[in-house]
């Protein structure tokens, strides 16, 4: 089975490159981020394109971000399972910008945020040094601008990944998202928001299991 990996803002397929190595069969998705005239359809486009001509089952793996656009590809491949990664999980007709408020994590004492503090504090000093070395990658607000477009969750079995150490999305709050939004418990992985560049290995061992 084939594992797409979806990135969060930004829609960089750096960010999954310690963890594909780690998988058999994986896909690591860039997504035309910057592109102003690029919103969630277009993402999801991008997404089945990156499957390539008849994949057979996948497994589509949203991080962040991610989780926005995901559920567009599932009629439109043969989606055996969904995992959200830390993932914003969104509710019909609500735009990502409303979904701070929405989903009440405008509510959340994360602290002043801090690229490297919510981001990359877990990271192995090397792949910190790396990620924060590459040019900052630049989100349109076109994606987040659009209401989620589907009546409500596709019938796909998912599984919801929240990071120990997240600081960003804290593990508390995801469970209670998880919950209200999917009727769904959580499952706790060892690493922050960006588990795939700190725990690569057992971020594979959970999607496996």
């Amino acid at each position: 089975m084939t594992y797409l990996l979806v990135p969060g803002a930004g829609g960089q397929a750096w960010d999954w490159h310690r963890l594909v190595p780690l998988l058999d069969d994986a896909v690591a998705v860039e997504l035309p981020a910057a592109d102003d005239s690029a919103g969630l359809q277009t993402y999801a486009d991008v997404i089945v394109a990156a499957a390539g001509p008849d994949p057979g089952p996948v497994t589509v793996v949203a991080h962040s971000m991610g989780g926005l656009s995901v559920p567009l590809v599932c009629g439109r491949l043969e989606v055996r399972r969904l995992v959200l990664l830390n993932a914003m999980i969104p509710a019909p007709g609500e735009s990502g910008s409303k979904w701070w408020e929405g989903s009440g994590h405008s509510q959340v004492d994360i602290g002043e945020f801090d690229e490297v503090e919510h981001f990359y504090h877990d990271l192995p000093t090397d792949v910190r040094a790396e990620a924060l070395a590459r040019p900052e990658a630049r989100q349109s607000e076109t994606a987040f601008a659009e209401p989620w477009p589907l009546a409500g969750w596709p019938d796909v079995p998912t599984e919801v990944l929240a990071g120990a150490d997240d600081r960003l999305f804290p593990v508390h709050f995801q469970r209670r998202l998880a919950r209200e939004r999917l009727g769904l418990d959580v499952r706790v992985v060892p690493g922050g928001h960006m588990a795939a560049l700190s725990r690569p290995e057992e971020l594979a061992a959970a999607l496996q299991a």
